[in-house]
């Protein structure tokens, strides 16, 4: 069976156990299914250890069926003294091959970023722009802290703004 195959929603609908987005949130249930590359113009930080890894207005968000929005920072908007090479390659079925990046200062406590240095044609935009986990650093999205998506694998920043429920949490494996 491959990857498509377990997937019944696709953006196209929302399945019944989906949370009814409220004023000012949108359904992660309504994300396309391959992703969407949007760009965002707020602000977007993210911090570790009193230090500010990066700062940008021009995020580009990947909106993916059931997942809280991944957000990609253009390498300018990085301070990359801070980032050294983490071990560990991993293939998106979407994007292509990843690379990860560790703290300058921690890189024994692993992967807090990865990136694309060579997507595919269709998500070429995020050549070498940094996606961070914000369970490993602090990310804040136009001030919100952001929570981190269930699960070690996944990157998606969690906001008020958004309805789910999201994969990654328990029971969400065949989504």
């Amino acid at each position: 069976m491959g990857p498509e195959a377990m997937w019944e929603y696709r953006g196209q609908k929302r399945p019944p156990f989906a949370e009814a987005p409220g004023p000012g949130q949108e359904s992660v249930w309504d994300y396309p299914r391959p992703p969407r590359l949007v760009a965002d113009a707020r602000r977007v930080e993210v911090r570790a250890g009193g230090a500010t890894i990066a700062r940008s207005a021009r995020a580009v968000r990947v909106l993916e069926t059931a997942s809280p929005p991944t957000f990609y920072l253009p390498p300018e908007d990085v301070d990359r003294t801070l980032l050294v090479p983490a071990p560990g390659r991993s293939v998106c079925e979407w994007k292509g091959a990843a690379r990860y990046w560790a703290l300058a200062h921690a890189p024994e406590e692993g992967a807090v970023a990865w990136s694309y240095p060579d997507p595919v044609p269709a998500f070429a935009a995020l050549r070498d722009h940094l996606a961070f986990y914000p369970g490993r650093v602090e990310c804040y999205v136009a001030g919100e802290r952001v929570r981190p998506q269930a699960g070690r694998f996944y990157g998606g920043w969690i906001t008020r703004e958004l309805a789910g429920p999201f994969k990654g949490e328990p029971g969400t494996e065949r989504w």
